[in-house]
């Protein structure tokens, strides 16, 4: 199965996403492929892809972002696969709203089980779609940052972005 590869320039840096049939399957601020693939789950891999210039909807939905617009990338499609407890979980992170960041022990409530805080982490930990699954919405309790697989200066740019 052949992907879409679009790099997009970020004042965050460059973002890149990995789309199948106008579904994202992996995102994230790298220009390197290499870093994306290794979270798409093993049957939704794509064999090939083909760099393109433009996403329609997905890469107006970055931009619409970094305008000041977080609505659009909750609405952009996402695929990903895992267990019952994460694919949930991932779904309400998209329900977190933009400058309203919860903590992980937030975060696992929201998701149905209030004592899974830890399933709650791994499942911003192997979230694959950053930005539209926006795992960067969750923060520790005592109000740091916690950690963000592309870099904590990235994540305090969006959640300052988005409390803009």
């Amino acid at each position: 199965m052949k992907a879409q590869l679009l790099h997009m320039s970020t004042p965050d840096g460059p973002f890149t996403i990995l789309a199948q049939d106008g579904v994202v399957l992996s995102s994230g601020w790298t220009e390197k492929p290499g870093d994306l693939t290794g979270q798409i789950h093993p049957s939704l891999r794509p064999a090939s892809f083909e760099l393109v210039s433009g996403l329609d909807a997905i890469s107006a939905a970055v931009e619409a972002f970094y305008a000041g617009d977080p609505a659009p990338a909750m609405q952009v499609p996402v695929r990903q696969l895992s267990g019952p407890f994460r694919l949930h979980a991932w779904d309400v992170l998209r329900l977190v709203q933009p400058g309203s960041p919860v903590t992980y022990t937030e975060y696992a409530g929201l998701a149905g089980n209030p004592k899974a805080v830890r399933a709650a982490a791994s499942a911003c930990a192997f979230n694959a779609a950053a930005l539209f699954v926006p795992c960067h919405r969750v923060i520790r309790t005592d109000g740091s940052l916690g950690g963000f697989r592309w870099g904590l200066p990235i994540k305090q740019s969006l959640l300052a972005r988005e409390a803009a």
